[in-house]
């Protein structure tokens, strides 16, 4: 008796990982299903295997996003040791890797439309901000300029994707490690 093979379904990781690619390209709106299906080269019927609807895809880029920039990367830190400013800057640049950044920027922009993106990324935010906190805290005594140096660590990370500010005749990689020297309290690098 020969067996009938049915065709291979598309796993559901492919979906989310399309999605977040869609996301980071163009924001929550380009997150469709139609879409989805044909940058992935099958029919869109596979997707309502894995989920009941878009809203629910979209859930779970948030999610994938959440778990891939908060407890990844906080185990990976954990994992590779080192002393605080060495895992705040391994922090950094895992966080707002090639990979992470774009999807980070498309939520930040979509939390600004949508009050229940706006807590999840409070919720991610304030992880990222207490890891700074605990970690300047072991070389800052004074929690008023603990609570400085992590604002200022956090705001030079995010916003130095969207600045486009010159820099007198200096690098922008040279002015964001000097600013790192001085957040960090290291001694200047450049």
């Amino acid at each position: 008796m020969e067996h009938i093979v049915g065709a291979a379904r598309t796993p559901r990781d492919r979906w989310v990982e399309e999605g977040l690619r869609a996301l980071a390209e163009g924001g929550p709106d380009a997150v469709r299903v139609e879409v989805l299906a044909k940058r992935l080269g099958v029919t869109k019927g596979g997707f309502y295997g894995y989920f009941a609807d878009r809203d629910a895809l979209l859930t779970e880029l948030l999610d994938t996003w959440e778990r891939e920039s908060t407890d990844e990367v906080l185990a990976q830190i954990e994992r590779e040791g080192g002393d605080p400013k060495t895992k705040i800057q391994r922090a950094g640049l895992l966080t707002f890797s090639d990979e992470l950044l774009p999807v980070d920027l498309a939520v930040r922009d979509w939390a600004r439309r949508d009050p229940s993106v706006a807590e999840r990324l409070r919720r991610v935010d304030n992880r990222r901000m207490e890891l700074l906190r605990e970690m300047i805290g072991t070389f800052c005594s004074d929690p008023a300029e603990v609570e400085a140096r992590s604002l200022l660590a956090f705001c030079m990370t995010v916003a130095r994707h969207t600045l486009a500010a010159d820099h007198n005749g200096r690098s922008r990689l040279e002015v964001l490690q000097r600013a790192g020297d001085l957040i960090l309290d290291r001694p200047p690098t450049v």
